[in-house]
């Protein structure tokens, strides 16, 4: 007799099942490097294929992926692919602002051996005292078998080693606290003695190289809590890098989910490409040979163009047609602060995704773009919220500006609520992350008119 049918995946287990999904993500990915490993692993364990930037790429249609440091690109060419498809992007950003660690980091002061750190983005500096913190990163290690002399290694090392004390209010001036200077009082402690531990000789044994095989490195700071459900109806996320990390794991299921859907040949439109892009450095400029302002995204989708037989012609006419949504963490009203938000464009923890729009330019959305998303929320069956700054405030920005007027293509700027944003430790709501992912699997599935 045939085996019976798997019960359908109910409305609570699906929510569910994102939101410890995310969890799990946050927790295996400490740096971008890690963000970038951990999409290529689950897309590859999926049917995609791992590329290398500097070898020929297939002429076949297909599920490719390729990563460049911190970055990732990928997608899934239909068979039926013509060299102008138009392409459906999802884009978002893999760093956080975080503490880093100097070139020099070896310091001691008053009976304390201490690592030098700086902070890298807008971070918010209180929310990083008093948390034991690990290391990850990357590191260049010499290898004269290797292309270039020598290999990347990553690092992850979630073990309690540095910690960032905060003063004691009976020594902060008028009992109000320290104005924290981000040269004097980030450097975090990791051990007792007069003289410095050498923080080079630390790395090496934990990678077991030879100190002067240590060549360089690129290596930060992460809370070791892990990120939880929690809340008196378990409705909410408590993690650090929510910002952006939010968007890298709804982003890398929508794929999965588009990809599936050109492989079923379910109703949804196959005359676009669906394609995930991750960049590195947008808290800090992207200005960075993998950030947004890079030739990444460009040059990938050039190279799909050629891929299916066509030139710079068809390159053009494919970007002209093109869409990409710039997934960013929006901003919920904050229930203590109220009046720091557009009175009339408040926003709701699990609400569904937000749509955000700035005037001025700081996000890229425009009518077009919007249209393109609210049916894609309609086809998904999820609520839209639309965001608006208050004008008396400065705006932040997202990679939405920099790929749109770097590659020319019609873009729009969404992403998911959550409180705390920037801070060591943020918060969304539950729902929101099956919400996201939906209408983002959705924008990469378009139905047919």
């Amino acid at each position: 007799m045939p085996a019976n049918p798997a019960p359908p995946v109910t409305y609570e287990q699906h929510h569910h099942a994102h939101a410890q999904g995310l969890c799990a993500f946050v927790d295996a990915s400490p740096s971008p490097f890690h963000v970038a490993a951990r999409v290529a692993r689950e897309l590859t364990a999926a049917g995609f294929r791992l590329l290398d930037e500097r070898a020929a790429w297939p002429r076949e249609p297909g599920r490719y992926v390729v990563t460049r440091g911190g970055s990732v690109v990928a997608w899934s060419t239909p068979v039926s692919r013509t060299p102008s498809m138009p392409f459906r992007i999802v884009a978002g950003h893999t760093d956080s602002p975080n503490l880093r660690v100097k070139q020099h980091p070896d310091l001691s002061r008053a009976g304390w051996q201490i690592v030098g750190l700086e902070a890298y983005g807008g971070a918010l500096l209180n929310s990083w005292l008093d948390r034991e913190l690990g290391l990850s990163g990357r590191v260049t290690v010499r290898d004269p078998t290797s292309d270039g002399g020598w290999r990347e290694e990553l690092v992850g090392i979630d073990e309690p080693l540095l910690r960032v004390p905060q003063l004691a209010i009976h020594l902060a001036e008028d009992r109000k606290g320290v104005q924290l200077d981000p040269q004097r009082h980030l450097d975090a402690v990791w051990g007792i003695g007069s003289a410095p531990h050498s923080f080079h000789e630390f790395v090496a044994q934990w990678l077991d190289a030879d100190p002067a095989d240590v060549l360089g490195w690129e290596l930060m700071t992460h809370d070791l809590a892990p990120s939880r459900v929690f809340g008196r109806a378990a409705d909410l996320i408590s993690a650090p890098r929510l910002d952006n990390q939010g968007t890298c794991y709804a982003g890398t299921q929508a794929l999965l989910a588009a990809a599936q859907a050109q492989e079923s040949g379910a109703e949804e439109d196959t005359s676009v490409v669906p394609v995930l892009v991750l960049f590195d450095h947008e808290e800090v400029g992207s200005m960075s040979e993998r950030g947004a302002f890079s030739d990444l995204l460009a040059g990938v989708l050039e190279r799909v163009v050629v891929c299916a037989g066509g030139g710079r012609e068809d390159f053009r006419r494919a970007v002209a047609g093109s869409i990409c949504v710039s997934g960013d963490m929006a901003h919920a009203t904050h229930p203590h602060h109220p009046e720091r938000h557009e009175p009339s464009h408040r926003i709701q923890v699990g609400g569904g995704p937000v749509l955000k729009v700035h005037q001025n330019l700081r996000y890229a959305t425009n009518a077009v773009g919007t249209a393109a998303f609210v049916l894609a929320c309609d086809q998904a069956g999820v609520p839209l919220q639309r965001y608006m700054h208050r004008a008396d405030l400065a705006c932040g920005s997202t990679i939405g500006p920099i790929t749109s007027s770097r590659v020319g293509i019609q873009t729009v700027d969404v992403g998911a609520p959550q409180l705390a944003m920037h801070s060591a430790r943020e918060m969304m709501g539950a729902v929101d992350v099956a919400l996201y992912t939906d209408a983002l699997a959705a924008f990469l599935t378009p139905l047919r008119p």
